[in-house]
């Protein structure tokens, strides 16, 4: 789901522009001149340093390299206190390119095994704080090493996601080692036991916050012995034995937080903590189901206590902690970080409840569980928002990827709910979102731009991102060095990109480069940002000015490059699709024949025919097909083997869906134009499937199936093959019973083509008498089958009062009332060769009166002025003689009226037309 963003900064920075603004500040303080030459290097060293501390350490690094003193600057002890490394590869070398740096390193934040696995590189023996993600392959010994070559830690966060492979003896070697220690927070470990817990009271006297959180076992009566403790959060750890916790834990003389969210705790355990501990202030627990099910919880005494639960105003609640009466309501979070009069005790409280608040919603977002509609759409939303606001950069993180989880109902179809989102929206959200991906940090940038993203499925928020700024922001964060944030600006830029009222805005603000610019950046192993990058692409070269721009830029080799080269699925099927939309601009721009023309597109397409994956097969299909309009691409996809795949496609798709088997017939209908591709169809076996298709239950399929089929039924042998595969029928059935209008139109000129005259039992094989005669009866009930119904198909454009009105006079009034009626829209996007006319002229003559009546039909249609085609046809039948055989038709005897109409009708348009030649 997947997907969008925007910003609102017009500055050109690498990765953020608030640096810059902030620089204009200092340059004018200084009395520099801003509009001559600036001698960057006589900036004062403090002035320097502020501006190295508002880049990202990758920009740190390239401008510290410009010259000696600012290597020297940028090496500051101040610069590097903080090191967050989640975006970055960091190994063995890198750390130990670093750790000279690193020496004063207090703040560290990384991602996987690899990283923890180099951390004790960084030789940072004074670090007070790790926090890590992704640590499901971090083991015990590793964690041990760590801890042992860190002895001064006071914090140790490791989630939200398990830490599988981390057991009780890991903590152990935590608690012996990390005497200092104050929080330790651990996700998804599989048994603390007492031990381990032990440990931590006897050789951790300072430890103040601890969260076994998502854990399956956690001894709880060990955990009366960790006195010091004043914040416990056990949020979705199971088998928890909530008789034995409320009969020990309200001994815990420091305990003032409490959190159980998403545990199957009751209502009795709840009400004896809170009546009968002494030191409890606050107790969360929200998506308690067991909790929420038992009536008797509404009348529970708190005892002057906050109980935070889905039930309850969460926001009154927590403004009684204040003393103030300004600290209510939405704004309390707010109110007290703005707050002169700091209450040590309270700060703790409420930082405290930030995180645990953050992280409880983000998960409870994740699992998306029945019924929890009301909660956000009244509290959720905006407890998000107001968390987005902390001090705490992991916090604004988790507030704003919460955001970006809660609103999706559908990940795979990216659905989102639209009160969810629009009550976000109504709360600010989507300004504090922008601020927010304006941050220097790049972890809250991506997942801001993540937030946006996702918001911008509701056409509503994205039009307001849109005016707030969003899109010259996501087109800048499209061009960040940071593949994370790349990738989320890209699918922002996707999102966005589905209104057409977005496009022309994106290419303004350079989003097209950026994104041609970052599949060559991240050509490989960026499965995540060039999927995505392909998909705004794609959508924005469905735009007729886009896609001249996307071919610009080098958007068609970037497209090309991908569908050779990925071998992403997701990667595939959206280069393919980029391609297909890029390729449909035939008439307005040369991008057709430019994406033919790149070497090795075709190839690449036609084997992407052949993936394993449907939507692959689907876009590669419908891009063959557009390519297919243009002469030289339709002989050299035939030359690279498109015939066989396609009819081996169109053979595989009889259970496939609609999109794929309309673009499977499209594309060898494209192919059938040339005759050559056409005899090399129906010898590789596309009729049968075709005709298959042409009974799908999609009227889109209808349409492309039947013109494959007119095609094919040109060549007299094709034409005995679909006879002999059962094609009458189906075509007869579309003729007279399909919904759409072309579909029928279309069946019908496949039928005339088959029995206009010719005796295709002509190009039969040879066979006995028997059989002969036998052929030639089921020819001819085929052949008087097919009349009718062709016959029937004519007469639903016919209207008898205008018929006789037109007969009588040749008023230009009354053809144009028969021309109204019998007019079908899309035929007009038809293109004839001169043979195809000629045939149709030729049919004039026919004894069949239907079919005389058809082709003059035929004619019409193809003949209309505001035709796209209509002119090109015209001059085929002037340069060919056809006005002489119109007339003839239109004054015999024996034509029959509508022949006769049809014909006066095409002579006048052959007129108009040569009218229109003459005055240019």
């Amino acid at each position: 789901m997947t997907r969008r963003v925007r910003r609102k900064v017009a500055k050109k920075g690498k990765d953020d522009a608030v640096s810059l603004s902030y620089l204009e500040i200092e340059v004018e303080d200084l009395g520099l001149e801003r509009n001559g030459d600036v001698d960057w290097t006589s900036l004062p060293d403090d002035t320097v340093i502020q501006l190295f501390s508002c880049l990202n350490y990758r920009d740190r690094a390239s401008l510290s390299s410009t010259c000696k003193t600012w290597r020297v600057l940028g090496a500051s002890q101040c610069l590097w206190s903080s090191l967050d490394l989640r975006a970055h590869k960091f190994d063995t070398a890198t750390a130990t390119s670093l750790a000279s740096r690193c020496v004063y390193l207090q703040k560290l934040r990384f991602r996987g095994a690899e990283s923890a696995d180099a951390i004790i590189h960084l030789q940072a023996k004074n670090l007070r704080e790790i926090s890590g993600d992704y640590c499901r392959k971090i083991t015990d010994a590793t964690l041990s090493v760590i801890v042992a070559r860190h002895e001064a830690l006071e914090s140790l966060q490791l989630g939200p996601d398990f830490c599988e492979r981390i057991t009780g003896d890991a903590i152990k070697a935590i608690a012996l080692c990390c005497p200092k220690l104050k929080k330790l927070r651990l996700s998804g470990i599989k048994d603390v036991y007492a031990d381990a817990i032990n440990a931590l009271a006897k050789h951790c006297p300072t430890l103040v916050d601890i969260g076994f959180l998502d854990c399956l076992n956690v001894d709880e009566a060990a955990l009366e012995n960790v006195s010091s403790v004043r914040f416990l959060s056990f949020a979705g750890t199971s088998n928890m034995k909530w008789d034995v916790v409320s009969h020990l834990w309200h001994k815990l003389p420091k305990l003032i937080g409490l959190d159980v969210s998403r545990t199957d705790i009751g209502s009795a355990a709840i009400s004896r903590l809170l009546s009968s501990s002494m030191s409890l202030k606050v107790l969360c627990a929200l998506n308690c189901p067991v909790l929420e099910e038992e009536t008797s919880i509404s009348t529970t005494k708190t005892n002057g206590k906050l109980l935070l639960a889905l039930f309850s105003d969460i926001f009154r609640e927590l403004s009684s902690l204040f003393a103030e009466t300004s600290n209510k309501g939405r704004n309390m979070f707010l109110d007290w970080r703005c707050s002169k009069n700091k209450d040590k005790n309270l700060n703790e409280i409420m930082t405290w409840l930030e995180w645990i608040l953050s992280h409880t919603l983000l998960r409870t977002a994740e699992s998306n569980p029945q019924g929890l509609d009301n909660f956000w759409l009244k509290q959720g939303a905006a407890l998000l928002l107001s968390l987005m606001q902390s001090s705490q950069e992991d916090v604004q993180e988790r507030a704003a990827t919460g955001l970006a989880t809660f609103v999706v109902i559908d990940d795979e179809n990216a659905s989102i709910d639209r009160g969810r989102a629009e009550a976000v929206m109504r709360d600010g959200g989507i300004r504090l979102l922008l601020n927010l991906a304006k941050s220097w940090h790049e972890g809250l940038q991506s997942e801001a731009a993540k937030a946006l993203a996702n918001l911008s499925v509701n056409a509503n928020v994205a039009k307001a991102v849109a005016e707030e700024g969003g899109i010259n922001i996501l087109a800048a964060l499209a061009r960040s060095m940071n593949r994370l944030v790349a990738e989320e600006a890209a699918g922002g830029l996707w999102n966005l990109s589905v209104g057409e009222e977005h496009k022309a805005a994106i290419a303004e603000a350079g989003g097209v480069k950026a994104l041609v610019d970052l599949i060559f950046k991240w050509s490989s192993g960026g499965d995540g940002v060039l999927e995505r990058a392909a998909g705004a692409l794609a959508n924005l070269a469905a735009d007729d000015k886009c896609s001249m721009e996307v071919a610009i830029v080098g958007g068609v080799h970037a497209l090309v490059m991908l569908a050779r080269n990925c071998k992403f699925e997701g990667v595939q099927e959206q280069a393919a699709r980029a391609l297909a939309n890029l390729a449909s601009h035939g008439d307005s721009n040369s991008n057709n024949a430019a994406v033919g023309q790149e070497a090795g597109a075709l190839e690449a397409l036609v084997q992407l025919t052949r993936s394993p994956h449907e939507g692959v097969r689907q876009e590669a299909a419908g891009a063959l097909w557009n390519l297919s309009f243009d002469d030289r691409n339709r002989e050299a996809i035939a030359a690279a083997g498109g015939v066989e795949a396609l009819v081996t496609l169109a053979q595989s798709c009889s259970n496939a869906s609609p999109g794929l088997q309309e673009r499977a017939a499209g594309a060898l209908w494209g192919l059938s134009v040339s005759e050559a591709n056409s005899i090399a169809i129906g010898r590789e076996g596309g009729v049968a499937p075709l005709i298959a298709l042409a009974r799908s239950d999609a009227e889109d399929v209808h349409e492309t199936a039947a013109g494959a089929l007119w095609n094919l039924a040109f060549n007299h042998g094709n034409a005995l093959r679909i006879v002999e595969e059962g094609g009458v029928p189906a075509l007869v059935h579309l003729c007279s019973s399909s919904l759409s209008k072309m579909a029928r139109f279309m069946a019908a000129l496949a039928l005339a083509y088959m029995f206009d005259g010719s005796r295709i039992d002509e190009f039969a094989p040879m066979s006995s008498s028997s059989e002969s005669t036998s052929k030639s009866v089921s020819l001819d009930g085929a052949r008087r089958m097919a009349l009718k119904h062709i016959e029937g198909f004519i007469r639903t454009f016919s209207n008898p009062q205008a018929f006789a009105a037109a007969a009588a006079s040749s008023a230009p009034a009354a053809l144009a009332q028969v021309t109204e009626k019998a007019r079908i829209q899309e035929a007009g996007h038809l293109r004839c060769s001169g043979a195809e006319i000629g045939r149709f002229v030729s049919m004039l003559r026919n004894s069949s009166s239907i079919l005389k009546a058809c082709a003059a039909f035929a004619l019409l249609q193809f003949t209309i002025p505001g035709g796209r085609h209509a002119v090109h046809h015209a001059s085929l039948m002037q340069g060919g003689g056809a006005a002489r055989v119109l007339r003839a038709a239109a004054a015999a005897a024996t034509s029959p009226i509508e022949a006769k109409i049809f014909a006066r009708i095409v002579l006048r348009n052959l007129e108009h037309h040569h009218q229109v030649e003459s005055s240019i």
